[in-house]
């Protein structure tokens, strides 16, 4: 499908700066696959911290880019969301992997891969490159939380 500007991810996903980390969707395949970007500009807030010397993106917000990416997936594949206000929440993460640091002017590629959906537990695989080079990849679960719940 088309890709999302950042106007209608942020119409899917509550985040807001600084956490709304996907910046656009290049394709989606309702519950098949999403493929996002992240562009790392040294602007990043959390580069003020890790590490001042040898800035690099922290692993936990690599795995929560990943995590929005699956969120959005799921967003795009169903109109719970959208229609009752509904969020994704990240519930597991399971066979991480880093391969390799992420720095300022790097484009972060989150490639998500639905694989199923059980009592309301939705299964990801994903991946996370930077030149086509495998940063880091991780099997995702999140459910569908209810507002107030």
């Amino acid at each position: 499908m088309d890709a999302l500007d950042i106007k209608a991810i942020r119409r899917f996903l509550p985040h807001r700066y600084p956490f709304l980390l996907i910046d656009r969707v290049l394709s989606y395949d309702p519950f098949r696959s999403i493929v996002a970007v992240k562009n790392i500009s040294i602007n990043e807030s959390y580069f003020q911290g890790h590490f001042p010397s040898k800035p690099i993106m922290p692993g936990v917000l690599i795995i929560e880019a990943m995590a929005q990416a699956a969120a959005l997936l799921g967003c795009l594949s169903t109109d719970e969301v959208t229609k009752q206000g509904n969020l994704y929440y990240l519930v597991g993460v399971d066979n991480v992997r880093f391969r390799r640091p992420v720095e300022p002017g790097d484009q972060l590629m989150l490639d998500v891969r639905f694989e199923k959906e059980r009592r309301n537990i939705w299964k990801f695989t994903a991946t996370a490159t930077v030149g086509g080079r495998l940063i880091a990849s991780a099997d995702l679960l999140t459910t569908v939380v209810e507002p107030d719940s």
